[in-house]
């Protein structure tokens, strides 16, 4: 059975979470749920299609992408993904999460299990491609699935592409994630992003703008 991608669009920053499943077995990519509408949503969703969530992967921890991070650690698995390089993106969250307007952030515990470039994670049926790509945060990655798509967090967006005015941002370490990982997929690869709609490599790669710089 082909994957399936169910996103939602989550907290203040209309942050996408993104649960991949087969029909049964699935995984949780940056749940950004905060309010407790966004937390039922999420939870409804899994339950309705009973679905066996077997981890939490984080394309990194910018505070949009771990809202909902206690809470999934909670109610499905605290079998969790990071990349080592973002632990410190992840520690300052609760730091500022009030400043955001985000009072009744819930700090988790880091996530049990580290990333690195060129992994193969497999849960179930469910099989993905881990790649680093770092520029927009310090321990950025990206999960491809074989079905043709790429779940690419704030890397890549539709006609545009990640911030890098923030903590371990660079523009020039981004330019190389797109150009050098994500644009050597194949063409036809859909983007899932970390905000807005999704998009592909050959839409990208032929008219996005960050070609300009």
């Amino acid at each position: 059975m082909s994957a399936i991608i169910q996103a939602f669009s989550f907290n203040g920053f209309q942050e996408n979470t993104y649960v991949v499943s087969d029909g049964r077995d699935a995984v949780i990519i940056d749940p950004g749920c905060y309010i407790k509408e966004e937390q039922n949503m999420l939870k409804a969703y899994i339950e309705e299609n009973a679905l066996k969530v077997h981890a939490i992967l984080f394309t990194h921890a910018h505070i949009d992408h771990i809202l909902g991070a206690q809470f999934c650690f909670e109610h499905f698995t605290k079998n969790s993904f990071l990349h080592p390089l973002d632990v410190p993106t992840w520690e300052a969250v609760e730091r500022y999460a009030a400043v955001y307007g985000f009072h009744a952030f819930v700090a988790a515990e880091l996530p049990n299990n580290t990333l690195q470039d060129q992994q193969k994670l497999e849960f179930g049926k469910l099989a993905f491609q881990v790649y680093f790509t770092p520029g927009h945060a310090p321990g950025h990655v990206i999960f491809y699935h074989s079905d043709g798509f790429v779940i690419n967090g704030d890397v890549l967006f539709k006609g545009s592409f990640g911030r890098v005015d923030l903590p371990g941002g660079d523009l020039q370490t981004l330019k190389n994630s797109i150009h050098n990982i994500l644009f050597q997929l194949p063409e036809d690869t859909v983007v899932y992003c970390g905000h807005g709609p999704a998009t592909t490599i050959g839409q990208e790669k032929y008219t996005n703008y960050i070609l300009q710089f």
